[in-house]
């Protein structure tokens, strides 16, 4: 058994004196805050008039729009920005009732980035917007045209971008809901 352990010391210790120490990359946060966006696509909207550009959520949706405030429970919020559409408002007024606070209306058009980034500096932001918009903006975000437009049906993924100083990271997670139909 002695030889046993012997060896094992050895071997790690010819592993700790072959190893050369390679220069990593680290961030120093101390004088940066951290700016975090959740950006998510509104909830399931009533599709039964197609002429109706600006439709209400179903029953299905309303269920979304309170998980997603479930979700996002834990998340600080500082701000929510919503389009102008009554799926998107409808879809953030969990959370915005859960924080307290008023949502914000964004024009993805004419979103001056260097402005909302400024704007939002060190907070805890949600973003409520559209198939393709959600996508765009997150690019946007990172610096990056990495993710295209949104399926459809596509109502659970959120995109968490965070920003520290000019480096950008950005999770996709999705999340499914059992909610009412």
């Amino acid at each position: 058994m002695k030889t046993f352990h012997t060896l094992i010391l050895g071997i790690a210790l010819l592993f700790v004196v072959s190893c050369k120490d390679e220069p990593t990359e680290s961030i120093d946060t101390s004088a940066q805050e951290v700016t975090t966006f959740y950006l998510i696509r509104h909830a399931e909207k009533d599709r039964s008039n197609p002429d109706n550009i600006d439709p209400e959520l179903t029953q299905r949706g309303l269920g979304r729009a309170m998980h997603w405030a479930e979700i996002l429970a834990d998340a600080s919020l500082d701000a929510i920005y919503t389009t102008d559409y009554r799926r998107t408002e409808m879809t953030a007024e969990p959370s915005a009732v859960k924080y307290g606070l008023s949502t914000t209306y964004y024009d993805p058009e004419t979103l001056n980035i260097d402005a909302f980034l400024a704007e939002n500096y060190g907070k805890n932001v949600l973003v409520v917007g559209h198939s393709n918009t959600t996508p765009d903006l997150v690019n946007k975000l990172i610096g990056d045209d990495r993710f295209a437009s949104m399926d459809d049906s596509d109502n659970g993924s959120l995109f968490i971008v965070q920003r520290i100083g000019e480096k950008a990271t950005v999770n996709r997670l999705h999340f499914s809901c059992n909610c009412p139909e």
